[in-house]
C-alpha cells in the first residue's frame, strides 16, 4: 500500500509540475516539448532543494511506454502512399543528410578528444531530425500543406525508417565493439528481411481484422484491439532482439494502413499525450545543469553544426534530386534540428552503457536550442534564398539552370509505362515474395528445436524429421515459389525481347528468344534453391532424401499449379484493395 502510495505521489508531481510549465511555454508561445523536459529538470535530482520523485526508476518505465506511444504514432503517420509520391527526392535527401551528420558528428567528437562510441553515437543523435517538432512548427505556421511540406514528410519517413536500421546497428556495434562490413550487411539484411515481411504479411491481415472489430461501432474494442496488436507485436519483436521501438513503429505503420485510420488516431491521442509527456519529464529528470554549464563550448559547437550541416546537406540533397533552389532551402531550413529519436538513441547508449553520462545532456540542450531556432529558421527560408539568388553570381545561376533542365529531360513522359519501370516492378516482386520464401524457411528452422520433441514420437529418425520440417515449408512456400518462377518469365520474356533484335539476330531470333525466356527462370530458380538451402541447412534433409523431396515437390507444383496461382493472386488482390483504400474522414 506504501508503495502504491508512493507512485501515486511521484506521478501527480510529474504530471502538475509538466501541466505548469507547458501552460506557461505555451503561452510564451515556445514547443510543450521544451516545457516538458524543463519540468523534469525543476522536479530532478539534480535540482534543489527538495528531493521531490522517491522512485525513479518506476517514472521512467512508464517513460518507456512513452516511447512505444511515440513510435507507434509515428508509424500511424507514416504513409507508402506518401513515400512513393515523393519517392527518389526523399530517399536523396534523407541518405545526404544523415550520411554527412554522421560524419560531421564523429569528427566534432574526436576534435574534443571523446572517445570512439561517444563520437559514433554523437553522429547518430545528429542524424535524424524531429517528426514532432516539424509537424508542429508548420502546423503552427500554417504551412502543412504547402508542397515543400509534403516533400519535408516524406523525407521524415525515410529517415525514420533509417534510424531504426542505425539503432540495430549500434546495438550490435555497442555489444561486439566493432562492426565489419560483412556483419553489418548480414544485420541490415535480416532487418530488411523482418520489415518487408511483417509489412507484407500485417497489411494484409491486421487492417482487416481491425475493420471487423470497427464494424461493431464500440470505441472501447477498438482501441483495445489496437493496443493488443501494438504490444503483442512488440513483444514479438524484443523476442527476436529488436528494439521495442522498432515494434511499435512497424505495427503502427501497419495499422495506418486500415480505412479507420482517423478513428484509431484520435483514440490513440490521448494516450501517447500522456506517456509522451512522461517520456520528456524523464528526459530532464536524467538531465543534470551542471553538465550544460561545463560543457557549453562542445554544445554550441554542436547546435551550430546541425543548424548548418543539415541546411547544406538535405536542401544539396533536395536540390540534386531535382527540385528547385527556393524549396530545397525550405527543406534545409525545416529538417535543422534534432528531437525524440536522438533522445531515444541516447538513451540506449545509456541502457548499454557504452556511453559518457554528459553525452545524453548534450544532446537535450542541442534538441531544445535547435527547438527554438526551428520556427524562425522556417521563416527566414524565402528571403535568404532571394539574397542568395542576388548575390549568387550570374554564371553558378547558369549552371544550376542547366543542371535542373538536364534533369527535367531525364524524367519519362506521360506517354504509360516504360520498360525500365515495368522491370522495376517486377523485380520488386520478386523481392517480396522471396522475402516471404526466406522468412517460412526461417521461422521453420528457429522452430525446429521447438518441434522435434513433438516429432521423435511418430518419426524417431533425425533425417526423416528434417524431410518432414524442410518439407512441410517448402509446401507453404509453393505459391511464392510459382510467382517467382512467373515474375522471372515475365522479366526474360521482356528482357529477350529488348535485347535480341531481328536486324542482328537475323533468322535466329525467336530461338535466341526463347532460349533466353527460359534460361533465366530456370537459373534464377537455381538461385532460389540455393539462398533456401542456405537459410535452412539445420533442417535440410541429407542429399538422398532431398532430391525425394524434390521430386515430389515438383509433381505437387504440376497438380497444383493453378491452385497456387489463384492463392498468390488472391493475396496480391487483397494487398493491392488494402492500399486503394482510403481512411474514413
Amino acid at each position: 500500500m506504501h508503495h502504491g502510495l508512493g507512485f501515486i505521489q511521484d506521478l501527480a508531481v510529474v504530471m502538475a509540475f509538466a501541466g505548469l510549465v507547458t501552460v506557461l511555454f505555451h503561452r510564451l508561445k515556445q514547443p510543450v516539448v521544451l516545457g516538458y523536459i524543463a519540468a523534469g529538470v525543476i522536479i530532478g535530482p539534480y535540482t534543489p532543494p527538495f528531493q521531490l520523485i522517491n522512485d525513479q526508476q518506476t517514472i521512467q518505465t512508464l517513460g518507456e511506454l512513452g516511447v512505444v506511444f511515440l513510435m507507434f504514432s509515428l508509424g500511424l503517420e507514416f504513409s507508402l502512399r506518401k513515400l512513393f509520391r515523393v519517392g527518389a527526392t526523399a530517399i536523396v535527401a534523407a541518405l545526404s543528410e544523415i550520411v554527412l551528420m554522421l560524419w560531421v558528428g564523429y569528427e566534432i567528437g574526436q576534435a574534443f578528444g571523446w572517445s570512439s562510441m561517444d563520437s559514433l553515437f554523437l553522429g547518430a543523435i545528429l542524424a535524424i531530425s524531429s517528426t514532432t517538432i516539424i509537424v508542429k512548427a508548420l502546423s503552427d505556421l500554417g504551412l502543412k500543406r504547402e508542397r515543400f511540406a509534403q516533400l519535408v514528410f516524406g523525407i521524415l519517413i525515410v529517415e525514420d525508417i533509417l534510424a531504426i536500421a542505425m539503432l540495430v546497428l549500434l546495438t550490435g556495434i555497442a555489444q561486439t565493439g566493432e562492426l565489419s562490413a560483412g556483419v553489418a550487411m548480414v544485420t541490415l539484411g535480416k532487418l530488411l528481411l523482418f520489415m518487408t515481411v511483417s509489412l507484407v504479411v500485417g497489411i494484409l491481415l491486421v487492417p482487416r481484422a481491425l475493420n471487423y472489430v470497427a464494424r461493431a461501432g464500440s470505441d472501447e474494442m477498438l482501441l483495445v484491439a489496437v493496443l493488443g496488436f501494438c504490444f503483442a507485436f512488440c513483444l514479438l519483436v524484443m523476442k527476436l532482439d529488436y528494439s521495442i521501438a522498432l515494434g511499435a513503429f512497424l505495427i503502427g505503420a501497419i495499422i495506418a494502413e486500415s480505412r479507420h485510420l482517423h478513428r484509431i488516431e484520435h483514440l490513440i491521442m490521448p494516450l501517447r499525450d500522456v506517456f509522451s509527456a512522461i517520456f520528456f519529464v524523464t528526459i530532464g529528470l536524467m538531465l543534470n545543469p551542471r553538465v550544460l554549464v561545463d560543457y557549453a563550448w562542445p554544445i554550441a559547437v554542436i547546435t551550430i553544426a546541425v543548424v548548418l550541416g543539415k541546411i547544406v546537406s538535405c536542401g544539396l540533397g533536395t536540390f540534386l534530386a531535382g527540385k528547385d533552389a527556393r524549396t530545397a532551402m525550405r527543406v534545409g531550413m525545416t529538417v535543422s534540428q534534432i528531437g525524440e529519436f536522438s533522445f531515444i538513441i541516447a538513451s540506449l547508449g545509456l541502457t548499454l552503457k557504452v556511453t559518457s553520462a554528459f553525452l545524453y545532456p548534450i544532446a537535450v540542450a542541442v534538441s531544445a536550442l535547435t527547438t527554438l531556432f526551428t520556427p524562425y529558421l522556417i521563416r527566414a527560408a524565402d528571403p535568404l534564398t532571394q539574397r542568395l539568388g542576388r548575390a549568387m553570381p550570374p554564371l553558378v545561376t547558369n549552371v544550376f539552370g542547366m543542371y535542373a533542365q538536364w534533369l527535367g529531360s531525364l524524367r519519362p513522359g506521360s506517354g504509360g509505362p516504360t520498360l525500365f519501370s515495368l522491370c522495376r516492378r517486377i523485380v520488386v516482386q520478386v523481392a517480396i515474395n522471396l522475402a516471404l520464401v526466406a522468412a517460412i524457411f526461417l521461422v521453420v528452422s528457429y522452430s525446429a528445436p521447438y518441434a522435434s520433441p513433438w516429432l521423435v514420437r511418430w518419426l524417431p529418425s533425425e533425417p526423416m524429421q528434417r524431410v518432414v520440417l524442410w518439407g512441410g515449408a517448402l509446401l507453404l512456400s509453393l505459391p511464392f515459389l510459382v510467382a517467382v518462377y512467373r515474375k522471372t518469365k515475365s522479366l526474360a520474356l521482356l528482357l529477350a525481347e529488348v535485347s535480341v533484335q531481328p536486324a542482328k539476330a537475323g533468322r535466329f531470333t525467336r530461338a535466341l528468344r526463347y532460349a533466353i525466356s527460359d534460361l533465366v527462370p530456370l537459373v534464377s530458380m537455381v538461385g532460389v534453391f540455393v539462398l533456401v538451402a542456405a537459410l535452412s541447412g539445420g533442417i535440410l534433409p541429407p542429399t538422398g532424401l532431398l532430391i525425394a523431396v524434390l521430386v515430389c515437390a515438383a509433381f505437387l507444383v504440376m497438380l497444383l499449379w493453378r491452385w497456387c496461382v489463384k492463392i498468390h493472386a488472391a493475396m496480391q488482390i487483397a494487398l493491392r484493395e488494402t492500399f486503394d483504400e482510403q481512411p474514413d474522414p
